[in-house]
């Protein structure tokens, strides 16, 4: 297939992707819709295919409306928030301090300044939870309150480009909170220790997602794992975060239709990489307890085909026999680069468990991680996406592939 037919491939697959399923936010019906796309697709190119069930919540956001003396501020309902109709005293917390001081009993606490600086990590969040996010955390479930409003900025790194970002956004923590802009909350600080009335809408609706692998090649001899995850925020299209990653599977899948090596090749399309739990995530690590040691590498996907500037290839603890294909591989590609390291990403599973990684991205969305505004908006759609660079990744990858 040349490159004229895999850009109308790529085209074709991602407007499926971000256009007529119009979300896949783990556990929804979309996600699931998804996720039977890829696995069939799969199918087609003759990979044989596995999926994995898990258990997962979706939730409805019927919007919040938060009332303090004669003014009406603007909230967002926190994802996975319960919902909640609270008439009390509003009292206020702008450090860990404060709130390990403070009686919130029965009272709506108000979240501002440096406590409310960063999006917490959710409670069983295992890859990256600070102690102090557990220590507020710990104390907000304790301390009586009725509910919780958070105002907010920026926090590009943990929550996307979105303004403002949930501060809390966790199926498992259970006191009701909406979250506002600083300059609202500004205006709202007016308010401590006075009588307001929130009124939120948000039900969480059970569901299931799954994982989806599709493998060719012989076992035994070690494997290449190339991950990419399949979900994505809700109300975000989900483009470069990350039908782009899926695509590019998708893509490698087809050149690679016919492989029959020694090594055996796993593509997986994660299910939860957005999700406060990342379910998909920890099902595919048990499955592979006792298995990471045959992992030859691991190749992730996320980020990538953004129209400005190069593709990038991260390296993370690769022997050099695999870093000096893939740096060879990389000269071949002229919109292809070596990109700096980060942290967030499924890559990072696989350093946790001592295999070597590659993350491929875009160049801009990695120089730019901590204060873009596009993940997690609708910023994030199709128009943002070159698919000739979608398919010189594919490309690339099928050569350092076949290369090993």
């Amino acid at each position: 297939m040349n490159s004229i037919d895999l850009n109308e491939k790529c085209r074709k697959w991602l407007k499926t992707l971000c256009v007529d399923i119009k979300e896949r936010t783990t556990g929804s019906q979309g996600n699931r819709d998804a996720t039977r796309f890829f696995r069939e697709q799969l199918e087609v190119l003759g990979w044989e295919t596995e999926s994995q069930g898990f258990e997962a919540v979706d939730w409805i956001d019927g919007g919040a409306t938060l009332h303090a003396g004669n003014k009406e501020f603007e909230v967002l309902v926190s994802p996975w928030s319960n919902g909640c109709s609270v008439r009390a005293v509003l009292e206020s917390a702008s450090s860990i301090g404060e709130l390990e001081n403070g009686d919130f009993k029965g009272k709506v606490i108000f979240l501002h300044g440096e406590i409310a600086g960063e999006q917490l990590m959710p409670k069983n969040f295992v890859f990256y939870n600070p102690e102090s996010h557990q220590r507020i955390i710990s104390l907000l479930e304790g301390s009586g309150a009725r509910a919780i409003i958070c105002a907010t900025g920026r926090n590009a790194a943990l929550a996307g480009g979105v303004y403002p970002f949930p501060l809390i956004e966790d199926g498992d923590f259970n006191v009701p909170s909406v979250y506002m802009t600083e300059e609202e909350g500004r205006q709202l600080s007016a308010f401590t220790g006075m009588e307001v009335m929130l009124n939120s809408v948000s039900e969480r609706v059970p569901g299931k997602g799954y994982n989806v692998t599709g493998s060719k090649g012989q076992p035994g001899n070690g494997r290449i794992v190339i991950t990419a995850h399949i979900d994505s925020k809700k109300g975000s299209p989900g483009a470069i975060d990350n039908a782009t990653g899926v695509v590019v599977l998708l893509l490698l899948a087809r050149l690679m239709k016919d492989y029959s090596g020694e090594k055996l090749i796993e593509i997986v399309a994660f299910n939860g990489e957005d999700y406060y739990s990342v379910p998909g995530q920890m099902l595919w690590i048990k499955a592979n307890q006792g298995k990471f040691e045959n992992i030859l590498f691991n190749i992730n996907i996320d980020g990538a085909g953004f129209k400005e500037g190069k593709s990038a290839f991260s390296f993370y603890d690769l022997p050099d026999s695999i870093r000096n294909i893939a740096t060879r591989v990389i000269e071949k590609y002229p919109g292809i680069t070596e990109g700096k390291l980060w942290p967030q990403g499924d890559h990072s599973i696989f350093l946790q468990y001592g295999r070597p990684a590659i993350a491929v991205s875009s160049e801009w969305f990695i120089k730019n991680i901590d204060n873009q505004d596009i993940t997690h908006t609708p910023k994030d759609n199709i128009g943002i996406v070159d698919c000739n660079k979608l398919v010189e990744l594919a490309a690339a990858l099928s050569d350092l592939i076949i290369k090993m």
